[in-house]
């Protein structure tokens, strides 16, 4: 019998990047890209390369090329660090294991490094395929915290819960990883919301701009436990957004949302460094009359658009700087 999973790309709506700091979130899953994982029995444990694991090229040009399209690292070490933390996992909980091994492929339709979370989403077809083959239930309130030690603990990603939260639920998700609760509870709490009352949203990525999303929140990272002023603030006030932007949705208050997405990006600006790419992006779809702010971090954009008419031209001009515009699939 093959084991066949599969984990969705997610865009971060408002409230990133605090889920990393204590903070709130709403993600919506996009559907539109997915992480595919398939898992059979075999003799021995065996990780197929894929295409981003082969160091084999035809020349220089190719190598270069490769190495822009999707970065110096494949897709193996996450299926080895996926295995091994939910080994760990099993064994800290009193599992039992099966003696049988697997051979494990995978394969993603996620443009790398573009702030679509492809990373996790690979990690977590990951896990369901192998609950599945174990035939192990983990509580979904703490998938999220297991993909995630797979990222920080196993490859030293610095990354927050937001995604793999919403990656284990999918939909439309309200976060709050309030720092008590997160103390007390051992995970967050995680609220779904009606995605038909979400307006109508747009995602626009390039895949030029790739980069590993870690390096981009370092220096926020070392700030923030520095306890710098205006690091606190602003992650506090986009942590504030989020939570207006649930009632805004709840309420179908779509002006208040497509402010509060910008402002969202604008206190990003204010603690990270945006290249001009990527501001260029934002300010493009500004520019067309809609919202927009990073999906993650970089890369990628999300906005609210009005009619098909603004949609056309949001994908006319954002062309000319290289970026492709989807309409998110989220059920």
């Amino acid at each position: 019998m093959i084991i066949e999973q599969r984990a969705f790309a997610r865009a971060g709506l408002l409230g990133n990047p605090s889920d990393g700091y204590f903070g709130k979130t709403i993600s919506i899953i996009v559907r539109n890209f997915s992480a595919h994982v398939s898992l059979y029995e075999s003799p021995e444990l065996h990780i197929e390369h894929q295409v981003e694991d082969i160091n084999v090229y035809r020349n220089i040009y190719h190598l270069v090329e490769s190495v822009q399209q999707t970065g110096y690292y494949g897709g193996a070490r996450l299926l080895k660090a996926a295995i091994k933390t939910f080994f760990e996992y099993c064994m800290a909980h009193g599992f039992k294991f099966s003696h049988k091994n697997f051979t494990i492929r995978y394969r993603t339709s996620i443009p790398r490094q573009v702030g679509l979370a492809g990373s996790s989403a690979i990690i977590t077809a990951t896990m369901r395929a192998l609950m599945h083959f174990y035939d192990i239930e983990i509580p979904p309130e703490m998938m999220p915290n297991i993909v995630l030690s797979a990222e920080t603990n196993e490859l030293g990603i610095n990354a927050g819960l937001q995604d793999r939260v919403i990656q284990t639920y999918e939909g439309c998700v309200y976060m709050n990883f309030d720092k008590a609760l997160m103390r007390s509870k051992g995970h967050g709490d995680y609220e779904r919301l009606d995605p038909d009352k979400l307006p109508k949203l747009f995602i626009a990525y390039r895949t030029d701009l790739s980069k590993v999303s870690g390096k981009v929140l370092n220096t926020v990272r070392a700030r923030w436990e520095k306890n710098d002023p205006e690091v606190i603030e602003t992650l506090n006030r986009i942590a504030e957004i989020a939570e207006e932007g649930k009632s805004a949705i709840q309420n179908r208050r779509y002006k208040v949302l497509h402010d509060l997405m910008n402002e969202n990006f604008e206190c990003r600006a204010k603690i990270m460094t945006i290249t001009d790419p990527n501001r260029n992006l934002v300010n493009t779809a500004r520019q067309c009359g809609a919202s927009a702010k990073f999906t993650g971090s970089g890369g990628s954009i999300i906005g609210i658009y009005n009619d098909d008419a603004m949609l056309n031209k949001l994908a006319v001009e954002l062309k000319k700087v290289n970026a492709r515009v989807i309409k998110p699939y989220i059920l």
